[in-house]
């Protein structure tokens, strides 16, 4: 059609078959019908590679055996036609190599989260991306809920007064037993200090609940409280995580996140509250939006109901009444950071645009609060600053 926007190409890393993330991504860029996925470098077993990138459509001579090989064979390509971003859907200990390579190459990054291993690595993906002038995102899927950014604009605009609380909550009970320890793919590198990072638990999804606490509520948190525990003989990193919070203008919180919680699916909430009244959302109920008031009824707020935010709107996809969920919220993200590449952008949009996506500031966010609650758990301390922390890292301690 005349006119319309380009299609944006993009390449993978890691993602090959039996991996369920990297095909999450693929749904999630495809959903729009605004990315095609042209290369990849899937799997270090050469079998597994070739296998995974017919199984994607991605032609042979464009499933590489390595990243830098990828990386390579693409930048020897006529402009229009090579891939613009990578999208890196590794084990963590493989993130900051691949985003600081893909970087200085010149492509945009789209990453999985946590950013890296530690906050010294993801200093260093900070540095490239600014050397590069180019985009990095960060897959926190959960902030691309409509409902999510309808709790955040509504605080925004004061509807609840000055910020109290916030607590947030996400338990999971998949790594009840030792499935680690008996080989489960996901479960033991998940496990692995090598692999993993500084953080089990807390760096696989307690950044997810940090990240959406800052994110909704509008405030930074300055200090934490944390207890770090491990439930499971014999594991090595964290599987239990409880954090008290210091935020911005005197609030409190609480996050509190498990992967040992026996019986739990996917129990990501939060809950915040005002001087007039409170907000609740739940990612296993996300089309809902809670909102209890001190002098007045109880609101309940729909997804693709009326008198939400522009903001929200614009990350609805279907009518009311048609649920909406991950998969969506996903491919919020990846729209979101297209359209950051159409417009020459060289930095992420401010939260209050319709065309957000967590990117930088949330990396080195949520990797602080990771690096502060793994020392405050190990210390004496009864608090740690994370300003603090990220000031230390910056000029060069541990």
């Amino acid at each position: 059609m005349s006119g319309a926007t380009p299609r944006l190409r993009y390449g993978m890393v890691g993602g090959g078959e039996g991996a369920f993330i990297g095909a999450v991504h693929r749904i999630a860029a495809a959903m729009d019908g605004e990315w095609d996925l042209v290369a990849g470098a899937f799997s270090s077993d050469a079998a597994r590679n070739t296998r995974s990138a017919a199984a994607v459509h991605v032609v042979p001579d464009r499933a590489y055996p390595t990243l830098e090989a990828m990386l390579a064979g693409e930048r020897a390509l006529p402009p229009e036609q090579r891939m613009q971003a990578l999208a890196i859907v590794t084990p963590n200990h493989l993130h900051k190599p691949a985003a600081i390579a893909a970087l200085d190459a010149g492509f945009h990054v789209f990453s999985e989260k946590p950013m890296a291993l530690d906050l010294a690595e993801a200093l260093e993906i900070e540095a490239a991306v600014a050397r590069s002038g180019r985009l990095y995102g960060l897959a926190f899927t959960y902030s691309g809920y409509p409902l999510v950014a309808e709790a955040r604009a509504r605080i925004a605009r004061g509807e609840l007064g000055r910020i109290r609380l916030v607590e947030v909550e996400y338990l999971q009970g998949w790594l009840s037993t030792a499935i680690d320890a008996d080989g489960q793919k996901q479960a033991e590198w998940r496990t692995d200090p090598a692999r993993a990072g500084l953080g089990g638990c807390i760096g696989d999804i307690g950044t997810h609940a940090f990240q959406l606490a800052e994110h909704i509520s509008g405030l930074s948190v300055e200090a934490v409280s944390a207890q770090l525990s491990i439930h499971v003989p014999g594991r090595r990193l964290d599987d239990d995580v409880a954090v008290l919070m210091r935020l911005a203008g005197g609030a409190t919180g609480t996050l509190r996140t498990s992967q040992v919680a026996a019986g739990e699916e996917n129990g990501l909430k939060i809950r915040v509250y005002g001087e007039t009244g409170g907000m609740e959302w739940r990612q296993m109920e996300p089309n809902t939006l809670v909102i209890r008031w001190h002098d007045r009824p109880v609101e309940t707020l729909r997804a693709g109901g009326p008198g939400l935010d522009p903001l929200a709107i614009a990350r609805q996809r279907t009518p009311s009444g048609h649920p909406e969920g991950y998969l969506e919220a996903f491919a919020n993200l990846y729209r979101a950071f297209g359209r950051s590449i159409h417009a020459g952008a060289s930095a992420t949009p401010a939260p209050g645009s319709p065309d957000w996506f967590p990117g930088i500031t949330d990396g080195i966010r949520t990797m602080t609060f990771v690096q502060a609650a793994i020392a405050n758990s190990a210390g004496n301390d009864k608090w740690t600053g994370l300003a603090d922390v990220e000031r230390l890292a910056r000029q060069g301690g541990h």
